[in-house]
C-alpha cells in the first residue's frame, strides 16, 4: 500500500469537503436528533461507500479510456454544468440585484 498517496488523498479530500453540503446536512441532523454517534456512523459508511465506488469506477474506466480523454470529458462536463448553473442563476440575480449592481458600477 502506498501510504504517501493515501495521505495526499486524505488531505485533499479533507480540505475539499470542509463546509460542503454533506457536512452541513450531518450538522443539521445532529442538532435535530441529538444523537451524534448513529449519525456519524451512517455518514461515515455513506462516504466510504461513495468513495469506494468512485475509486473502483475510476480504476475500471482508465483501463479502456486514456487519461487525457478523461480529462477532456471531465473539463467539458464541468464547463457545461457551470454554464447551466449560470444560465439558471443570471435571471434571478438580475431581477434581485441587477439594477442596484449596475447603478453602483455607473456612478
Amino acid at each position: 500500500m502506498n501510504w504517501k498517496l493515501s495521505f495526499v488523498a486524505f488531505t485533499m479530500l479533507f480540505l475539499a469537503e470542509l463546509g460542503d453540503k454533506t457536512q452541513l446536512a450531518v450538522f443539521t441532523l445532529t442538532t435535530q436528533h441529538k444523537q451524534p454517534l448513529p449519525i456519524f456512523i451512517g455518514a461515515s459508511l455513506a462516504l466510504t461507500l461513495v468513495t469506494f465506488i468512485a475509486a473502483y469506477f475510476g480504476n475500471y474506466i482508465t483501463r479502456y479510456v486514456p487519461i487525457p480523454i478523461l480529462h477532456t470529458i471531465a473539463g467539458l462536463l464541468f464547463l457545461g454544468m457551470g454554464i447551466f448553473v449560470l444560465k439558471e442563476a443570471l435571471p434571478v440575480f438580475w431581477t434581485t440585484y441587477g439594477k442596484k449592481f449596475l447603478w453602483r458600477r455607473i456612478n
